[in-house]
């Protein structure tokens, strides 16, 4: 396997292709969809990576998981369209208040494995965790709604046009931790 150095950018998708094995353990035919869709990709562009204007101990934090994770007042993620479609999921989000337990929530996506998170909802969401960090100074405050979507989302135009980033600078956050599941 090609190692790709930390700050290199591969020049095209088909470099992109080579380098990356994000597909290993899938079977023939799916590994051959997925390399035929990142060659009809859009090439990578760039990343507007912004540096913190202030010190983590002054900032205000958000968490977005990628776990389908929607509380019980909730609609669920769509889990249908994703058994008829494993190729495709539910591109929309749910807002989490920061007061959330355990035992508010669900987790929706048939992509992973939710026992691990309706075990320790740490593990999808450290909303724990961060408020742990904010209590020993580490980050400033933890926002009062976090987010999540499902994970697994190909094509995510939808989900990205979303009001997401919106409603976070509306609650003045200043760092999104993303909780990839």
């Amino acid at each position: 396997m090609t190692q790709t150095l930390v700050g290199q950018q591969p020049t095209d998708s088909q470099e992109l292709a080579r380098r990356v094995r994000s597909h290993p353990f899938v079977d023939g035919p799916t590994r051959k969809l997925v390399r035929s869709w990142i060659q009809h990709d859009p090439p990578p562009q760039h990343i507007p990576w912004t540096p913190l204007a202030k010190p983590l101990g002054d900032c205000r934090v958000a968490l977005v998981s990628s776990a389908g994770i929607a509380r019980h007042d909730q609609p669920p993620f769509d889990q249908e369209l994703e058994r008829r479609d494993p190729w495709w999921s539910d591109q929309s989000w749910r807002p989490i208040p920061a007061d959330t337990t355990q035992a508010d929530v669900g987790i929706y996506h048939l992509h992973i494995d939710p026992r691990f998170g309706q075990h320790d909802l740490d593990c999808v969401l450290p909303l724990r965790r961060l408020q742990e960090l904010a209590a020993d100074g580490l980050v400033g405050q933890v926002a009062a709604t976090h987010y999540s979507f499902m994970g697994y989302i190909l094509h995510p135009r939808e989900l990205l046009s979303s009001t997401v980033a919106a409603r976070m600078a509306e609650e003045a956050v200043d760092v999104a931790v993303l909780v990839p599941v």
